[in-house]
């Protein structure tokens, strides 16, 4: 998963830089084309949950890190006995300073599911063309997972020494709730492997002007993931005892539903801030300085000020920021076409704010409705509630000064995500996770989670540099 951030915030953030070309693959330095080399055999490694193996991919990496130096005994290949196939890795990388709790580099090497026939290109085949990268997994999440692998490749070729000693865990699952789950695994069995003062992961990155390096399109923003809201499913259910249609009662199990879904269509969950969320609204706002820019800031300020509300919820991505939301997603009713529905189900989806529970939202979606004969069930139970990390500035201080190097005069914003990652399970016991910025992509999300998923080289290769130099400098 990829974090989104708001068009209306976008469109206010005028400075930017321009877009780094990348180099032509005969020209790159030598680790930049071994990096490359690393990417595409992680790309072109089917990770799907139909039909791919994480388990294969974590053992390509394994064998990169080893070939670089890095022992065997560093490195721990993991696949439980149910799943073979969902397998990841952890890797240790030691520091030299045993006080200092390690940090760890989180991502997901799992992609979401993709049909050759809807693609204009193989989405396993990793194709370079007019300065893009395209295949299932460029940016979603094997961007990330290949500049974690490589910066231990870096690491050990250099006998580079770190303070601070540096895990590493490649895990599964990230894009298919309720399939196994390798973060989630690690948190429950072995925490020890992947204990750390802080991680870093996906959820962050930056956004360009909507044009490509050809057009002299500029990055505008650079965002750092500082929490997330929790991901959760609700079965809705009405049942009947149905009967031949020629002589229909007033009662129906798919009227029942009906009703019931516009209930929820029209509730609206009580809006929330947190420090994170907070701070967005007030850089964000100040940046554009128009009528939603004052709204967002009135509203930071004054989270009554109905007035500066509605003029904030206009914006969907906004709008969900401040609050949990649920929407229906999936509709089921019925058994034939001339028989009254005996049962009629919905899938309804929440995106729940941090620190609300499951059981609170399925109350408030209960107490929506107000019929008791509709039962609300989850989907996954025991979901972790989503526990939001500090606005630390020992780890948001280095990422903007760096960010100032690598993309100048580009804004860094800290942002709450309203989608969902695995940093929520690490969260759940006792690890802050941060999305740090990273690669780059049009407000159209170059394909993620579609069709002709692409990134630009420029935006790989310069995230590659600069995620190196944080991790080095948080390291230290």
């Amino acid at each position: 998963m990829k974090t989104t951030i708001s068009g209306a915030v976008l469109a206010a953030l005028l400075a930017g830089s321009a877009l780094a070309q990348g180099a032509p693959a005969g020209t790159l330095r030598p680790d930049q084309a071994e990096f490359r080399g690393l990417y595409k055999e992680l790309v072109e490694t089917n990770t799907t949950l139909s039909a791919g193996s994480c388990t294969l991919a974590a053992e390509r990496m394994a064998a990169r890190m080893k070939a670089a130096g890095i022992p065997a005994s560093q490195i721990t290949l993991f696949a439980d006995p149910a799943h073979p196939k969902d397998g990841g890795l952890v890797a240790v990388y030691p520091g030299t300073a045993k006080g200092l709790k390690p940090m760890l580099l989180l991502a997901h090497i799992d992609v979401v599911e993709a049909k050759r026939e809807d693609w204009v290109r193989d989405p396993f085949t990793l194709v370079e063309e007019n300065g893009y990268f395209y295949g299932r997994g460029t940016v979603d999440d094997k961007a990330q997972a290949a500049i974690w692998t490589d910066t231990f490749v870096r690491f050990a070729k250099a006998g580079y020494k770190p303070k601070r000693t540096i895990k590493l865990a490649l895990t599964c699952g990230e894009e298919t709730s309720g399939a196994f789950n390798g973060a989630e695994w690690l948190a429950a069995n072995h925490k020890d492997w992947i204990d750390a003062a802080f991680a870093l992961n996906e959820g962050g990155g930056g956004r360009t002007d909507g044009k490509g390096v050809v057009e002299g399109g500029k990055l505008v923003v650079q965002t750092m993931q500082i929490g997330e809201k929790a991901y959760q499913d609700f079965t809705l259910t009405a049942t009947n005892p149905g009967g031949h249609s020629s002589a229909p009662p007033p009662d129906n199990a798919i009227y029942d539903l009906s009703r019931a879904l516009l209930k929820v269509g029209a509730y609206e969950f009580p809006l929330q801030f947190n420090d994170v969320t907070r701070a967005f609204f007030t850089k964000s706002g100040a940046a554009r300085g128009d009528e939603l820019g004052k709204a967002m800031i009135a509203l930071a300020k004054n989270p009554a000020d109905s007035a500066a509300e509605a003029i904030v919820n206009r914006d969907k991505s906004l709008h969900s920021m401040l609050r949990t939301t649920c929407v229906a997603t999936l509709v089921d009713a019925g058994h034939a076409l001339n028989a009254l529905p005996q049962r009629a189900t919905a899938n309804v989806n929440c995106r729940m704010f941090p620190d609300r529970t499951s059981a609170e939202t399925k109350a408030a979606l209960a107490a929506a409705i107000g019929n008791p004969a509709i039962s609300i069930e989850e989907r996954v139970k025991d979901k972790p509630v989503a526990v939001q990390p500090p606005l630390d500035p020992k780890i948001v201080g280095p990422a903007e000064k760096l960010a100032a190097k690598y993309f100048p005069g580009v804004p860094v914003l800290p942002t709450m995500s309203t989608g969902a990652t695995d940093g929520i399970y690490l969260e759940a016991v006792g690890i802050p996770v941060y999305g740090v910025p990273s690669v780059w992509a049009n407000p159209d999300g170059n394909g993620t989670h579609g069709l002709n998923e692409r990134v630009e080289a420029g935006a790989l290769y310069t995230a590659r540099d600069y995620l190196f130099d944080l991790v080095k400098t948080l390291a230290n």
